[in-house]
């Protein structure tokens, strides 16, 4: 397994090397070891979760407050556009966005560090999104910043054919930049 460093401040890339044959492939999706030795704890993860979103679906900006969390994201089925928005104040990337192609191809998934706000959009008919987190969830330290916030300008590739209400209804990047300052 490859790790790469990305754009954005402590965020990691991780490259499975599937073994591809007749019968398909067999990958590795998360190696303990190969985590501890780029800095990350193995243990430290206390939730795998995962969400099913159809084409054109856009779920996101979420992030949270307070210690936020760390999450390892993959996408097991499908592919999807994944956003990270680096919401840390302080951080030497703060307010810059990075995107990353996710797939049931290459398998890629990242480390992202607590507070960074994450979105993605489902480029493949149907997509299975799948979350390692270090921190139960706590509906109170919630945030959300709208996908087409002019501040951030992220590019997505595709009509956004659905959002839920509450991405409906998220706030401005600049609102919660006040509030992170």
């Amino acid at each position: 397994m490859e790790i790469r460093r990305t754009d954005l401040a402590d965020v990691l890339l991780f490259l499975p090397s599937p073994h591809r044959d007749d019968r398909g492939l067999f990958t590795r999706t998360f190696d303990a070891d190969i985590a501890a030795a780029h800095g990350l704890d193995p243990d430290a993860f206390r939730q795998d979760s995962q969400s099913r979103s159809h084409r054109g679906v856009l779920r996101g900006l979420h992030g949270r407050l307070g210690r936020g969390e760390a999450k390892l994201v993959r996408c097991a089925r499908g592919a999807v556009h994944d956003v990270l928005v680096d919401a840390r104040p302080g951080s030497p990337t703060f307010g810059r966005h990075q995107a990353f192609r996710l797939d049931d191809e290459t398998f890629a998934h990242l480390y992202v560090p607590p507070g960074f706000l994450h979105g993605f959009q489902v480029l493949s008919e149907t997509a299975d999104v799948c979350y390692r987190i270090d921190r139960p969830h706590d509906p109170a330290e919630d945030v959300a910043v709208r996908y087409d916030d002019p501040d951030l300008a992220i590019d997505w590739p595709q009509e956004v054919r659905m959002l839920s209400p509450r991405d409906a209804a998220a706030g401005t990047w600049a609102t919660l930049r006040d509030t992170l300052s």
